[in-house]
This record gives structure tokens, C-alpha cells and sequence, in this order.
């Protein structure tokens, strides 16, 4: 009899254990009857809470509020309290409003974030995109993260993503199985991504995006875009429709429709860096953009907005005072000569301008003649010609210790066809440095000391060449 009681109070023990430790796990956000709910329990450690809101990215909320009932961020961010029971209290909010698609299945997702970093990047070059999925079931969070969700097979046993982001990797982007479906949450920074899911080995494109693309060697992957720019378009209440035209999307009067955001008129979408010339077209009628001051006209004399994209340069110019105008051309610009004008200041000309990452060769043009940047120590060729050089977001500085006593030191590769003048380096300290924008690949490069060619001594890689003098090696990744 007493073995039966103890058997007994055990058990009770066991359930009591259990219901404590569903009672602790109230923190979710899931999807369920077309809305996005969220569930915080006020008992929960304020640690846990504050990770809650930040994945449903409440913004400016933080636990010390929520604990002392101030629901105000939460419900300023488009939140309603749908139910309280106790401490658990239920928020919820509409995926229209999200301008997410419905899901027909509630999937669970938990307060984990696997260390997953990712990279733009893309195999070749896109002017712009906008995603187009079934179903939304890869959207970006205001946390900045990315959420990917695979609706159903509840049966697999293992679920990865993979893509360019992580050089396809079969190991790495293990997702969460929730309810209904698979689940992760990605660190992506913008730009267009091509994945797949490889569930329990099986590779599979992603069955609710609509995009797809061949890589070239057979394969056909789904195709993401981690938007960067929002284009808006304030007032015109009463309007029925407003669409965004733009050279990057060969003017399409019907694509990319704008969605009403309170008093401003809004379309989401990724941009490639550059110059974009675009208009409005407000229930058919021709708009600039109010808030962009540049503008330009068209060969029908109709005027566009002009949005630069990339990283700013500050051309300048010292001296000069007497020339009465002063412009810059590049390959930018293909070497217009009367396109680009500076402006005349106290000590010279000066002019701040949006370029793309890259590298670039350029000059100025004082009352007609041409001549280098005598501020810029680098130099480069083409067709024989030497011109100033400068880099637009660098991503990797190449360097040459010592070499003191030398009045030059250049630097070629096979980015510049190993032409034989190479780039000029600029000599600071101990070293010789210049610095490049280099997309992801392999590069092979070299020195010229004098009249000698040497491999790069900081460098332990290396390859043979047809010279039997070697190349040194450089990843970027």
C-alpha cells in the first residue's frame, strides 16, 4: 500500500514538475488565423523577455516597461492585446497590415538565433528586385535579421539552408522544426541571395518563391532580395493608385505598385548602387519625387528624380583661382568632359559626388586642359594614358614594407590585365600602400621595384607562373 502512495505522490510530483516548466516557456511569436501573434508571460526572467521583443521587433521596448505594465511601445507599434490570463498576456497583429501573406499553419518560433552571418553578394550584376513569393515565408525583421520558413514536411528528420551566403554549406544553417514546419532566423546584410533547403539530404528549391534563376552549371535556385531602399512618396490621400517607374526597371508603368503607409505612399525593394533615374505616376499622372532635389530632364523634356547610390567621394581641387570653370570626368562618366562641374570655394574647387563601390580613373579639366589630381599619389593607365586613381569603398589595402630609398613603387595583377605600368602606391611611414575594391574571387598579383618584378614578401601564397618567377596570391571572400 505505501509502495502505491509513493508511486503515487511521484507522479503528481512529475505532472507538477512538467506544468512548471510549460508555464516558464510562454515566450513565443507564431502564426496562426492570419495574424502574427505574440505571447510574453510577465513571470519570465527580464533577460528572456527583452529577447522576445527584440524577435518580434517591438522597437524601443524593453522589459523594465512590460514588467511594470506599460504596454505602450508595444501597442504604438501596430500591436493589439487580443487576451491576458493572469500574467500570460497575447498580443496580436494583422498580416495585412505586415504586408506579410497569410499562412494557413501556425508556426512557433522560439527566442534562439543561431550564429549565422551572411554576406551580400550575387554571381552577377542585378540593377534592382523585389521579391515575389506564393507566400511570405522569407521576410526581413526590423531587428534587422531574416526569417526563412519552410511550411510542412513535419516528417523530416534534418532541414538545412544553404546559399552564396554560405558558400553552400551542407553543415552549417540547421533550422529549428516548430509547429507546422522548419524555422531560422539569419543575420543577411542587403543584397540578392541565391538558396536552397536540403532536407534529410534531398536539395529543394524553395517551393513558395516564384523567382528562380540557373547558376550556370545546371542548377536552378530560389532567389532572395534583402531589400536597402525604401522608396516614398508623401501626400495624395485620395489617391487610387501610385506606382514607381524607374530606368532600373525599363520604365514598367504597372510593377512595382506603391502600398499606402499612413499618410505616405511606400514600396520596399533592393537597388543595385549607381545612379537611378525615376518618377511617379499618381493614378496615371506624372510626379517627381517632392523630397530628392536632384532632378533631370528626359529627351522629351519631362523632368525625373535622380537617386545616387554608393559611396560619396569629395573631389577637390586646390588653387586654380583664376580659371573660370573646372569639371571632372572618369570612367564613370565616360569620360564626359562637360558633365560634371565643380564648385569654386576659397581655396579651390570642390565637388562631393555618389559613386558605386569600385576602383576608378579620373582627371580634371581646368578651361579646357586636362591634367591628373596633384593631391592623389596613385595613378593608373589606359590605352597608354596616366590618370588619377581612387577607390570607392575598399575592401582590402595592399602593402609593401620598406623599399624606402625607391621613388616608385607600382603594383599589377590579373585585375588589370597585368598591364605593364600597373598602379602607382603611395609611400606612408615604413610601407607602400593602395587600396582596392575587389569583388569576391582569386587575384594574382605582383610588385615592380625599379625595373624588378618580386612577389609579395608579406604574402605566404603563391603560385608558379610561365616566367618561373611566381605570382603571389590573394582571397577575397
Amino acid at each position: 500500500m505505501w509502495y502505491c502512495r509513493y508511486i503515487l505522490i511521484i507522479f503528481v510530483l512529475l505532472i507538477s514538475s512538467i506544468g512548471i516548466a510549460v508555464a516558464q516557456n510562454q515566450n513565443i511569436l507564431f502564426i496562426a488565423h492570419d495574424h502574427l501573434m505574440l505571447q510574453i508571460d510577465l513571470n519570465s526572467p527580464k533577460k528572456q523577455l527583452d529577447s522576445i521583443l527584440k524577435i518580434a521587433g517591438v522597437s524601443n521596448s524593453n522589459a523594465g516597461k512590460v514588467l511594470k505594465g506599460d504596454f505602450a511601445d508595444i501597442t504604438k507599434d501596430g500591436w493589439n492585446m487580443a487576451e491576458r490570463k493572469n500574467n500570460v498576456i497575447r498580443f496580436d497583429r494583422s498580416l495585412t497590415d505586415l504586408n506579410y501573406n497569410p499562412q494557413s499553419s501556425p508556426y512557433q518560433i522560439t527566442t534562439q538565433i543561431p550564429d549565422f552571418e551572411g554576406k551580400p553578394g550575387y554571381p552577377a550584376e542585378v540593377e534592382y528586385g523585389v521579391n515575389k513569393y506564393a507566400k511570405a515565408t522569407v521576410f526581413g525583421l526590423s531587428s534587422g535579421l531574416t526569417r526563412f520558413i519552410l511550411p510542412g514536411y513535419t516528417r523530416a528528420k534534418r532541414v538545412f539552408l544553404s546559399g552564396n551566403f554560405n558558400n553552400w554549406s551542407t553543415l552549417r544553417g540547421s533550422m529549428k522544426k516548430a509547429d507546422g514546419g522548419w524555422i531560422i532566423d539569419v543575420k543577411l546584410e542587403a543584397g540578392v541571395y541565391e538558396y536552397k533547403y536540403i532536407i534529410d539530404g534531398h536539395w529543394t528549391t524553395d517551393p513558395n518563391n516564384m523567382l528562380q534563376v540557373n547558376d550556370g552549371e545546371g542548377n536552378t535556385n530560389s532567389v532572395f532580395f534583402k531589400y536597402n531602399y525604401t522608396i516614398k512618396l508623401p501626400g495624395y490621400p485620395s489617391a487610387r493608385k501610385v506606382v514607381v517607374a524607374g530606368d532600373f526597371n525599363k520604365w514598367d508603368e504597372n510593377e512595382l505598385v506603391m502600398e499606402k503607409r499612413g499618410n505616405t505612399w511606400e514600396k520596399q525593394l533592393y537597388l543595385n548602387e549607381g545612379k537611378h533615374v525615376y518618377h511617379f505616376l499618381v493614378d496615371g499622372r506624372w510626379v517627381t519625387d517632392p523630397a530628392n532635389p536632384v532632378k533631370l530632364k528626359n529627351e522629351d523634356g519631362k523632368v525625373n528624380s535622380v537617386l545616387n547610390l554608393g559611396g560619396t567621394v569629395t573631389f577637390k581641387l586646390d588653387g586654380y583661382k583664376n580659371a573660370r570653370k573646372v569639371f571632372l570626368a572618369g570612367d564613370f562618366n565616360n569620360w564626359k568632359p562637360n558633365d560634371i562641374r565643380l564648385r569654386k570655394t576659397i581655396d579651390g574647387w570642390v565637388l562631393k559626388i555618389t559613386l558605386p563601390a569600385g576602383n576608378y580613373q579620373y582627371k580634371f579639366i581646368v578651361d579646357g586642359s586636362w591634367i591628373t589630381d596633384p593631391a592623389n599619389p596613385h595613378y593608373a593607365f589606359e590605352n597608354g594614358e596616366r590618370n588619377s586613381f581612387v577607390a570607392v569603398k575598399p575592401n582590402y589595402t595592399f602593402k609593401l614594407k620598406g623599399y624606402q630609398g625607391e621613388k616608385t613603387v607600382t603594383l599589377k595583377g590579373n585585375f588589370n590585365n597585368w598591364d605593364e605600368n600597373g598602379y602607382t602606391m603611395a609611400h606612408r611611414g615604413d610601407e607602400w600602400v593602395i587600396s582596392f575594391y575587389l569583388k569576391p574571387g582569386k587575384y594574382l598579383y605582383k610588385f615592380k621595384i625599379g625595373d624588378k618584378w618580386i612577389i609579395d614578401p608579406g604574402n605566404k601564397l603563391w603560385e608558379p607562373n610561365e616566367f618561373n618567377t611566381g605570382n603571389s596570391i590573394l582571397w577575397i571572400e
